[in-house]
């Protein structure tokens, strides 16, 4: 760190120099270069996004490729003149104009006279407005004939936060680039680079609040790191940076949402007790509370969480351990209560007792119980009272003192089991088996063979309806005109299918695509067709069910209700 009297913040000090510097804007960066190793630059370019992703910077690095003594170039020499005058801001040829301030019809119509004239020593004049949103609508229109025809040396480079402002006839001449919110992994990674170049000791979970502090900006989250190691010198602690920055730790969400799965409501309590004592602001606990709960449920109902997830690879690691027995049922149910909690704040007096309640409600949750478990009690109790010349509630409320009590039940309907299927594995290949020797009779089997191997192979198949299943040869047939009917045809595809079907059968076996007239009679069912006819299927014998169950024509009768749905969850 320099002990000088003049201090470079982090956000000038490590401000990108290159293409390659940029973090998590590579689709900008690998279009631009290809743009100039190819000579197709444009005229015009806008450049959009959040506050501190890198457009201004990326600027600058345009400029310096387009204008370097080296030639033009994909990536500036930044050793040349030019290069060292346009990172110093005092070249003559680059203009940096804030639209903020200079957003008058004057103001471009001096812009506008002055690019006439050739550049002193660089290849091209280049104007770079920033905040561009800004100029007046008189600005914008004594600036459209020269941005649509502008003088052979001349670029212009426009960035904004709000390209909504922009008139469509400024849009329309320009090229433009979103830049994209900067993913956490990518911030951590460029802070502890930025770390171990200033000799700074800090772990890893606290660079991942400094990252959060930034909300997906580059330039916020050094802006935050500067002030930690303002505050905590060469040496930081998790602790400090908490207290600091005012973030939630995220070992505290991990208690109490442990406690509320745990129904332990001593625990709840002591943890907010904690969050007031440390001085959080309630909603914004309560903001986090639900991105947490948010991030258990996503891990609970996807495959891969990491590729939906911007969060640090230990803290998903940690919310994997933490979720292993949590069903996903029951942390949405919890995450509705937080919802309903944070939009109640906004106009609350009372902030930390709608936490508590919503806390404590979750944690005394009663569990779901299926519906059919319920039926299977009340069948054994109906059994058991044949010979009671009187139902259960009557011959109750004919007792002489009965006790006084309360009941409620939340249930739900679940999907029948299927019978696990036993599944042989093939001794040469490991693949499974067919059934028989003579043919290939199940094609659920190899389509859940195929989707374990390719996923992508079996979600086309799923929608394919079985026409011919040999040993030699397995015809599919897709509804014509359909998506999967094109997907099915494609060469790669029919090759790839072949291989696994090889495998499958354990010898050549030809795969045929074709295609047939949806809901063609006599042709088989499609796995997805499959499916959606037995979920209707069962929710009709459900309803069935349910509706003509003794006990739930009784409940109807004494209450004078009707039943409006039934669901399966």
């Amino acid at each position: 760190m320099s002990n000088g009297t003049h201090y470079e913040v982090l956000a000038r000090k490590y401000r990108p120099q290159t293409f390659s510097e940029l973090a998590g804007q590579e689709h900008v960066s690998r279009t631009l270069q290809n743009a100039i190793d190819s000579g197709r630059v444009a005229h015009a370019f806008l450049f959009t996004g959040a506050r501190g992703v890198g457009k201004t910077s990326t600027a600058r690095i345009m400029a310096k490729t387009l204008n370097c003594s080296v030639g033009v170039t994909h990536e500036p020499c930044n050793v040349c003149p030019q290069c060292i005058e346009i990172t110093k801001g005092t070249s003559t040829d680059v203009f940096e104009i804030d639209g903020a301030s200079n957003n008058g019809v004057d103001d471009v119509r001096d812009l506008r006279d002055n690019i006439k004239y050739l550049p002193s020593h660089s290849r091209y004049r280049i104007i770079i407005i920033d905040e561009v949103h800004m100029l007046s609508t008189n600005a914008f229109n004594a600036l459209l004939k020269t941005l649509e025809e502008p003088p052979e040396h001349v670029k212009f480079i426009f960035a904004t936060t709000e390209p909504h402002k922009l008139p469509v006839t400024i849009l329309s001449r320009c090229q433009r680039f979103d830049f994209k919110r900067v993913t956490l992994p990518k911030i951590i990674a460029r802070l502890r680079e930025i770390a171990e170049k200033e000799s700074v000791t800090v772990s890893d979970a606290s660079l991942a609040l400094i990252a959060r502090k930034g909300d997906g900006s580059m330039r916020d989250s050094l802006t935050a790191f500067d002030q930690v190691l303002a505050f905590c010198g060469n040496s930081v602690s998790d602790e400090d940076v908490g207290t600091l920055l005012g973030t939630i730790d995220r070992r505290l969400l991990a208690d109490i949402s442990a406690a509320v799965f745990g129904g332990d409501t001593q625990g709840v309590l002591a943890g907010i007790r904690q969050v007031d004592l440390v001085g959080y602001n309630m909603r914004q606990f309560c903001q986090e509370l639900i991105e947490h709960f948010r991030n258990l449920l996503v891990i609970r109902s996807v495959k891969k969480p990491e590729e939906i997830l911007d969060i640090a690879a230990a803290e998903l690691d940690e919310l994997q351990k933490q979720s292993l027995h949590i069903s996903a049922l029951d942390i949405q149910r919890r995450l509705t209560l937080f919802i309903k909690a944070e939009s109640e704040m906004s106009y609350a007096n009372f902030p930390r007792l709608i936490v508590e309640m919503a806390l404590l409600k979750a944690a005394l949750l009663a569990p779901l119980v299926p519906i059919q478990e319920l039926i299977e009690k009340i069948k054994a109790l109906e059994t058991a009272a044949v010979h009671t010349p009187s139902l259960p509630w009557e011959a109750a409320r004919a007792a002489s003192a009965p006790a006084p009590y309360h009941a409620e039940m939340q249930s739900t309907a679940p999907s029948r089991p299927s019978q696990p299927a036993t599944v042989s594995a093939h001794p040469s290949t490991g693949a499974p088996a067919p059934e028989s020797s003579g043919g290939f009779t199940d094609w659920g089997r190899f389509v859940a063979y195929v989707n374990g191997e390719d996923r992508q192979l079996g979600s086309v198949l799923e929608h394919g309806s079985p026409i011919k299943q040999e040993k030699e040869l397995i015809e599919i047939g897709f509804p014509a005109g359909s998506y999967f009917l094109t997907a099915g045809q494609d060469t790669e595809f029919i090759a790839d299918v072949q291989r696994l079907a090889c495998t499958f059968m354990g010898g050549n076996t030809v795969i045929r695509v074709k295609s047939i007239e949806a809901g063609l009679a006599g042709a088989p069912l499609s796995l997805v067709e499959k499916k959606k006819s037995d979920a209707e299927q069962l929710l009709d014998e459900l309803k069935q069910e349910v509706t003509n169950h003794p006990v739930i024509i009784e409940a109807q009768r004494v209450f004078g209700g009707t039943i409006t749905d039934v669901r399966k969850y």
